[in-house]
């Protein structure tokens, strides 16, 4: 956490506002100085910087973000690591990162409750391009969920916040067994402890399509584990008959339990919509 007196972060970006403060830290508008912009400062909670596993997962957001290029990516332009300055001795890791002016979809879907499907296919099909490329590069985002969704004032997606996203190059940062992402969201492999492919981030976003047509989760609960428990065992509530049918058949198959008859990455999400917008008829599950 930024200490309350510090107003800037290596001798460059001068903090303004607290956007957002979350579980695993702050976001600041703030401005580079250097380059006379303004951007989104992410600073891990104090707390965590002296866990060298949250370090290193903070670091990893810095290092598979930074490494991804796309229209529909948050950029990341900077990481840091320093001494707090109240003498408390707490060490401040942060990124700096592009600056989304909008909201979190998570905020759209508090005001609104649902979206057409015209406009949830055009949610998922920007979110899909995003996870297309970062598939691609061999990154799997494990926590795609509405809050990690934002939506620009002009309608452009960004998805953001691969802190616990797992490249096949590197070591995983989880504990055997340890479940990583947001337990609405949580494909069932990994409620069932299994490692995150790109079809779990398929599973995650498909979920977030069916709270966008349905204005509610497909699976909720008292807890994580209850909730995660359901992904495993339980089937949604089916989505809305008026619905038009090919966006029903996408977003079926995007939730099917098994990884292996899911669309298998972002890609192959992209063309399914594609089929769907140009009124050719997805295959049923």
């Amino acid at each position: 956490m930024v200490e309350p007196t510090r107003r800037s972060l290596g001798n460059r970006y001068e903090l303004a506002t607290l956007l957002a403060s979350g579980g695993m830290g702050q976001v600041w508008r703030a401005h580079d100085q250097l380059l006379d912009r303004t951007v989104a400062v992410k600073v891990l909670r104090s707390e965590y910087t002296g866990d060298e596993l949250f370090l290193a997962r903070f670091r990893a957001e810095a290092h598979h973000a930074a490494a991804l290029s796309h229209p529909n990516i948050a950029a990341v332009y900077d990481y840091g690591e320093e001494s707090a300055v109240d003498g408390s001795g707490e060490h401040l890791a942060y990124l700096v990162m592009e600056l989304v002016e909008g909201q979190s979809l998570s905020t759209v879907l508090a005001r609104e409750e649902r979206l057409s499907p015209d406009r949830t296919l055009d949610v998922l099909r920007q979110t899909a391009s995003a996870l297309a490329a970062a598939h691609a590069a061999g990154v799997v985002h494990r926590d795609v969920k509405p809050g990690n969704v934002l939506v620009r004032w002009d309608g452009t997606v960004k998805i953001t916040d691969f802190g616990i996203a797992w490249s096949a190059g590197s070591v995983p940062l989880t504990q055997t067994g340890q479940v990583v992402g947001t337990a609405s969201y949580l494909s069932p492999e990994q409620a069932a402890g299994a490692h995150a492919t790109a079809a779990s981030d398929v599973y995650a976003l498909g979920m977030v399509g069916y709270e966008c047509l349905t204005g509610a989760r497909a699976f909720d609960g008292d807890n994580s584990v209850t909730i995660a428990l359901r992904h495993l065992r339980d089937q949604p509530a089916p989505l809305p008959a008026e619905l038009p049918e090919g966006v029903r058949r996408l977003v079926e198959r995007a939730i099917v339990k098994d990884p292996a008859q899911r669309y298998p990455d972002g890609e192959a999400v992209v063309a399914a919509i594609d089929e769907v917008l140009a009124g050719r008829q997805l295959p049923a599950v």
